[in-house]
């Protein structure tokens, strides 16, 4: 797998950037490939909600094993993101039902990243992990308010998408805590992202057994001449999520880098419907980002 970036990893002659691609092709080529101190509840809960058949008995005790994730749970099944009568939830039964199995998954991934920085073999990290999950929530909020009005993608799953986007990228950052000179080129380090992090994705995400689905999107979003047949994919409204998140504080620019995004063309989106879309969901986008616990 990008066997030439690994012997020339992005021209750049750095040793310290040949030594990181080379171990990061190694990792890759064993096929298991998984995050340094990831928290285990986000995978206990991945792995249970993983069988379609299982009760709501379960999923409450997987859930409540992790005080801190079930106390997030309830906080998100009492956000106005989520909990549209006011009337305050508290139970996580109740919280859980509220929620729905796919957006527990993601809050229980939501959960496991903003709680990467606490770990001391990535101390020091805390500034660029904090980046990185902020625009993993915003992108999340915006792909599940692209799903709803845009297509007929469960937003639910956009949101999940979303949230897994940059998990390539988490990936990278985590394993450069043993390569600290890289920091000192980050023209070095960019480019070793830009070229690996869907790869490392992809490899990630089939180790998890994630659905087929989140797997595409996550590896191929930034595709933004991707063609298919049919209406808008869950890709789709990654890219378009992840495009409108990007030029969010740039309305200005937002329309030319729009243009030849085959995923506009096929959901219609102008700047216009952009607008439309921030105007009427821009507070449904921050209650999801704060429920998120951005």
């Amino acid at each position: 797998m990008k066997s030439s970036a690994a012997e020339n990893p992005q021209g750049t002659g750095d040793p310290e950037a040949f030594a990181f691609v080379q171990a990061l092709a190694a990792e890759l080529s064993k096929g298991k490939v998984d995050l340094p101190s990831f928290p285990d509840i986000a995978l206990r809960v991945r792995k249970v909600l993983a069988d379609e058949e299982v009760s709501q008995d379960k999923v409450v005790r997987v859930v409540g094993s992790e005080p801190a994730l079930a106390a997030r749970l309830m906080q998100i099944a009492n956000s106005a993101a989520i909990n549209f009568t006011g009337k305050p939830i508290s139970e996580l039964r109740t919280a859980i039902a509220r929620m729905g199995f796919n957006m527990v998954r993601s809050a229980a991934i939501a959960f496991a990243m903003s709680q990467l920085k606490k770990v001391d073999l990535l101390k020091g990290l805390e500034q660029p992990l904090d980046a990185l999950w902020h625009d993993s929530a915003g992108v999340a909020a915006m792909s599940h308010a692209v799903a709803r009005r845009f297509s007929h993608v469960n937003p639910d799953t956009a949101m999940l998408a979303g949230l897994l986007h940059g998990i390539g990228k988490l990936y990278i950052l985590t394993r450069s805590s043993r390569h600290p000179a890289l920091f000192a080129n980050q023209a070095a380090y960019s480019a070793i992202v830009r070229d690996w992090h869907a790869p490392v994705a992809k490899a990630l995400l089939e180790n998890w057994e994630m659905a087929e689905e989140i797997i595409t999107a996550v590896s191929e979003y930034e595709d933004f001449g991707r063609e298919h047949e049919g209406p808008p994919d869950l890709t789709d409204v990654l890219t378009v999520g992840h495009l409108l998140t990007a030029f969010k504080e740039h309305p200005d620019t937002l329309e030319l880098n729009m243009h030849d995004v085959a995923a506009c063309r096929r959901m219609k989106i102008d700047r216009g419907s952009y607008e439309k879309l921030i105007d009427e969901s821009e507070h449904e986008i921050e209650a999801l980002r704060q429920a998120l616990g951005v």
